[in-house]
């Protein structure tokens, strides 16, 4: 059984469903149980047009769930329409279904459910382990979404930051369980740039490549955090990081900046230094700036601060960061390390220790706790 190609499919199959009348709900449920059928049938003998087989048994069981259903007799006039089988039309429409998943009504967290279902083509099993919650709750926040998407019109223009900033939050999960969100958020929005010209969302797969190109080195073989500037680059994933700044370059070319241009901006910079000390923190400054003009985020000008801190010293850094908030997430973080830099170290490590609990991970939690140990330990007693 090709999973991948029961994946690749299941988006053009359910967009057909819902072009031919079947609201999104009652379509995803039809092609889930196309899907269970082709994993059924399809070890011994599978169909010379998959596509066209699935939208078939979709289909039919669409009509099959109308018909039981009293509440949708008004829908048996689309029994007399089916179309007779044959090869599924070549028209992909994947690009409305991102936009359907993205939608504004929908919480960030069941959009993103919802695309890793609807267009990603997994479980809801995989998704409730990909996510660490039962399957059941999964299960609920799924249905929940494909009956508030229901009513939509599916001919509307989408929003593409809506979109992008599901597939970014994909991205953001990782890997846990047996699907790595991170290659699939990738998969997904290689998928959208293929669909759509958008500088964006070219910015936004150059951030996902640079990005993904240093996975191997972020953490040490007993789980532990390593700092960027400790990683092995002679591990980076070079192909990645190729193909992610000649993305770039193009989008860059087309002169209508966005937040995700910027950042892969930021992160070709670091992948581009071939050590940490030779990396161009001047230029990596200058591309905050853009990025805090677009966004006018606090956590931008978080990073920022660090950014100031090794382009122009710590002091430097120290007064960037005092221009901000402390209860920006990471600020006590981002203060030890800037102190430490700075010679001050019994305040890093009162910093580091503050941090440690407000974590968003125990990976990270675990890394600032050392980083306090490892200062009082320095300290003279």
């Amino acid at each position: 059984m090709d999973e991948a190609l029961l994946r690749s499919l299941t988006p053009g199959v359910l967009t057909i469903l819902v072009r031919r009348g079947a609201d999104f709900a009652a379509a995803e449920d039809a092609v889930q149980d196309a899907l269970v059928e082709a994993i059924r049938v399809w070890t011994a003998d599978q169909p010379r047009d998959p596509k066209g087989w699935l939208v078939t048994v979709a289909w039919r069981r669409f009509l099959d769930a109308t018909r039981a259903d009293s509440a949708r007799r008004r829908r048996e006039g689309l029994v007399d329409e089916e179309p007779a089988p044959g090869p599924a039309p070549a028209v992909d429409d994947t690009l409305q279904l991102y936009f359907l998943c993205a939608h504004p009504s929908l919480r960030p967290s069941s959009a993103v459910a919802l695309t890793l279902r609807a267009v990603g083509g997994l479980t809801t099993r995989q998704i409730a382990q990909a996510y660490l919650v039962p399957e059941a709750t999964m299960a609920q926040r799924i249905s929940r979404a494909k009956r508030t998407v229901s009513g939509v019109r599916f001919d509307r223009p989408g929003d593409v930051a809506t979109v992008l900033r599901v597939l970014y939050l994909v991205f953001n999960e990782g890997y846990s369980g047996d699907v790595d969100l991170a290659a699939e958020a990738i998969r997904l929005t290689r998928q959208l740039a293929a669909a759509i010209d958008h500088p964006e969302v070219a910015g936004l797969l150059a951030l996902m490549l640079l990005h993904h190109a240093r996975r191997a080195t972020r953490t040490a073989p007993d789980g532990s955090l390593v700092p960027l500037a400790e990683q092995d680059r002679g591990r980076w994933d070079t192909k990645s990081i190729a193909e992610g700044v000649e993305i770039l370059q193009a989008a860059l070319a087309r002169d209508r900046l966005g937040q995700y241009q910027a950042q892969a901006a930021i992160a070709a910079l670091h992948a581009d230094a071939p050590t940490a000390e030779e990396t161009d923190w001047a230029q990596i400054v200058e591309w905050y700036d853009e990025l805090a003009r677009l966004t006018d985020s606090p956590v931008v000008r978080l990073n920022r601060a660090v950014a100031v801190g090794e382009a122009e010293g710590p002091r430097a850094g120290l007064a960037a960061l005092a221009a901000l908030d402390d209860s920006v997430p990471r600020h006590a973080a981002v203060a030890a390390y800037l102190h430490e830099r700075a010679g001050d170290l019994a305040t890093a490590a009162r910093l580091y220790t503050e941090a440690a609990p407000k974590a968003p991970n125990l990976p990270e939690r675990a890394h600032l706790t050392r980083q306090a140990a490892r200062l009082n330990a320095r300290r003279p007693r």
